[in-house]
């Protein structure tokens, strides 16, 4: 963590954006949403034989994923898309961009690649506490009466 931090921000503050790349599945939907094109994705696809399958599977394996900070509006959309929480919010305001005080250095420290997203996963915050009162996740409801359960949707859910 940097010492530039302001501890009077709220725990949720956007700073940069980490990327545990461990979940992304090359979707492209954060680079597409993105209204100023500031991420960079390059991939591949490898034939995978997993035991037991019937053939082999295409898998996307990434091979860069860059944000430009240069042009980024932090508008938070790519974290809002990304359907499998391979990008959060980290709380850090001592990331690079402004370079030396002669210069030297500004432009290039914008762009951030994987391996730099993926160090400021160590800062980001764990989510807020669930609410006491709110209904269980429909993943975690119980089976229904009869029936085996149904993850998502709310039709056949019993009201109390």
């Amino acid at each position: 963590m940097s010492d530039e931090r302001q501890p009077e921000l709220p725990p949720r503050s956007r700073g940069v954006i980490a990327l545990l790349e461990a979940n992304c599945t090359v979707c492209m939907l954060c680079a597409r949403e993105c209204p100023d094109w500031c991420i960079h994705i390059a991939s591949h696809t490898e034939t995978v034989q997993q035991p037991g399958a019937a053939r082999p599977r295409q898998r996307n394996v990434l091979d860069r994923f860059a944000i430009d900070y240069g042009h980024c509006l932090y508008c938070g959309i790519c974290v809002e898309v990304c359907p499998f929480d391979a990008l959060h919010w980290a709380p850090d305001f001592g990331y690079p961009g402004t370079g030396t005080p002669s210069g030297d250095g500004a432009v290039a420290e914008l762009v951030h690649e994987r391996e730099r997203l993926a160090d400021w996963l160590v800062d980001v915050p764990p989510p807020p506490p669930l609410d006491p009162a709110a209904e269980p996740a429909p993943e975690a409801a119980t089976r229904r009466p009869g029936g085996p359960a149904r993850p998502g949707g709310f039709r056949g859910r019993e009201t109390t």
